[in-house]
């Protein structure tokens, strides 16, 4: 028997009113696991996106002595500039503007005992990765007219465990739960067929090839796959809606705030949740209505 588009959609259309409450569970099973799916891929998303901002916020800063002169500080900004692995530009600070920050950093007993000429001029440069502020402290550690050079590694090293920690774990997270989402949606997809099992022994009594019967159940797959993804995409829109609005632009520090991600980085993880949906949905029929077929 050949298998025809019309015959294909019409059976289809049929199969899933005629068993709408089955059709309903498993829309709604694949809805719920691949909103879990796509919750913890676009939670790695936002953690990678966020160590993006947290390096760029990595600082290396030049401390130049009090008595530094003109040549000695032109050097040290002639190399800074030279310099591959830093971005340019760096940011020049004079006495006057260190001396200002020590006010504010500084206890009033510690501030009183400083004048503006004790204080170093400093540059102030992010290096292009973390891991590249070891190259400027070595570069410029003990440099005539250099003070000494400092840059937070240990909160560098920390970061950056963390990160990792935190996205191998939404990574076994959302893998756990899509291998979790297909036993589901293939244990529905199988009950729905069981439902109409002695339909497919009469088709197969009167000559119906495998083909012929498959088809209609694996499209059937499909649309559930579909419709119950589209759900799933929709929920994990709203979850980036959300963590955008939590998201406060006026804290740029803030966990949050560093995890806001543009409606195209969204869409790609949307995207492959439909695609993972129809895919198990397809997937999880053609493999149900294997051990129906012998007869």
């Amino acid at each position: 028997m050949p298998v025809s588009v019309d015959y294909v959609t019409r059976e289809t259309a049929s199969n899933l009113w005629r068993n709408r409450l089955m059709t309903i569970a498993a829309v709604l099973t694949v809805a719920v696991s691949l909103s879990l799916v796509g919750a913890a891929l676009l939670l790695r998303q936002g953690a990678a996106k966020a160590e993006v901002d947290w390096q760029r916020g990595t600082q290396v800063t030049v401390w130049m002595q009090p008595a530094a002169g003109t040549a000695e500080v032109n050097a040290v900004s002639t190399e800074l500039t030279a310099l591959s692995y830093v971005q340019q530009p760096c940011i020049y600070r004079n006495q006057h503007q260190n001396y200002k920050q020590a006010e504010v950093l500084l206890t009033p007993d510690e501030f009183s005992v400083l004048k503006v000429s004790d204080m170093p001029t400093s540059y102030w440069c992010t290096p292009a990765q973390p891991q590249d502020a070891k190259e400027v402290i070595a570069r410029f550690s003990g440099q005539p007219g250099v003070r000494n050079v400092t840059a937070p590694l240990a909160q560098i090293h920390s970061e950056e465990e963390a990160i990792t920690v935190i996205q191998a774990v939404f990574l076994v997270v959302a893998l756990v739960l899509l291998v979790s989402a297909a036993v589901l949606i293939l244990n529905t997809i199988r009950m729905a067929i069981f439902a109409r099992r002695r339909e497919v022994s009469v088709m197969k009594l009167v000559g119906a090839t495998n083909w012929f019967i498959r088809v209609p159940f694996m499209s059937e797959g499909m649309i559930q796959g579909l419709i119950g993804s589209g759900l799933a995409a929709a929920a994990v829109y709203g979850l980036h809606v959300v963590l955008n609005h939590i998201g406060n632009p006026d804290n740029p520090g803030a966990v949050f705030t560093q995890m806001r991600m543009t409606g195209w980085e969204v869409f790609a993880t949307d995207v492959v949740v439909v695609l993972v949906g129809v895919f198990i949905g397809t997937l999880g029929s053609a493999i149900a209505i294997r051990r129906f077929l012998d007869v």
